[in-house]
């Protein structure tokens, strides 16, 4: 590890302050089940994946998993209510197998502001538990639900995120659109709008992290928009350092 690397996760361990801005609910969210599909930059198949989401009331429960070829997992529940406002209440998000250089298991609660990083140094388990004042604003889990909601000519949109690595940090998520992107299904041409999400470290940190190439690259999402707006495609990295991955809808073949 260089001299840069070792004060970047120093500084990572700074406090931050982040102002809080909830996504308001434009579309009440609802049960679905959707099949997906992982593929690598070059488009070769990683895993298959599986999206639900069951809703009574006004709480919803996301679960996002997928299951990878060599045997990896990497398999996120978020509960959630939206009230108005979209607000995290938990996540946990457990990434392991020989695709994940670093394997973790996150849990968080937003009430008690606990968060418990379960992960591996050196071949022995370790378990970190931070007590936190988690923002209102957390898109753990529950990232695709905001962009749904966020409108495609809104100029940019500001979330929370919490970052384990494995210190726990609360970092920001700068959502701008790009523009639209034409689709096609069975032939008929189809419009989503292209979302860009860059991380916003902060402070010190902030501005050490390009210059010793530990920025995270930027992640992009198309929705596509409409009275029933629907996740598209993503492409960008599944954990801190990865490679840029693309997750798409998939269908059933027979």
């Amino acid at each position: 590890m260089t001299f840069g690397q070792r004060l970047l996760g120093c500084l990572l361990l700074l406090p931050m302050t982040l102002a809080s801005d909830p996504v308001p609910v434009r579309n009440v969210e609802g049960t679905f089940q959707g099949f997906l599909v992982l593929r690598s930059e070059e488009g070769k198949v990683l895993a298959s994946g599986n999206l639900t989401q069951v809703v009574h009331g006004s709480k919803g429960v996301a679960h996002l998993v997928f299951h990878f070829k060599d045997g990896s997992v990497d398999d996120e529940t978020a509960v959630f209510t939206e009230q108005g406002t979209f607000r995290l209440i938990s996540d946990r998000h457990i990434q392991r197998g020989p695709a994940f250089p670093k394997p973790m298991d996150v849990e968080m609660n937003t009430v008690s502001g606990k968060v418990t990083v379960h992960y591996s140094d050196k071949g022995r388990a370790k378990v970190e538990t931070t007590q936190m004042d988690l923002p209102n604003d957390l898109a753990n889990g529950i990232i695709v639900d905001l962009l749904k909601n966020i409108a495609p000519d809104a100029k940019e949109t500001k979330l929370s995120w919490v970052a384990a690595t494995p210190k726990p940090r609360v970092v920001k998520l700068v959502i701008t659109p790009e523009g639209e992107d034409t689709f096609s299904i069975v032939g008929r041409a189809e419009k989503a709008t292209r979302f860009d999400i860059k991380v916003d470290i902060g402070g010190v940190a902030g501005v050490i992290a390009p210059l010793i190439g530990k920025q995270p690259g930027d992640i992009h999402v198309w929705i596509a928009h409409g009275a029933a707006p629907a996740f598209v495609k993503s492409e960008g990295a599944q954990y801190f350092g990865g490679p840029a991955w693309r997750m798409e809808l998939s269908s059933p073949v027979w």
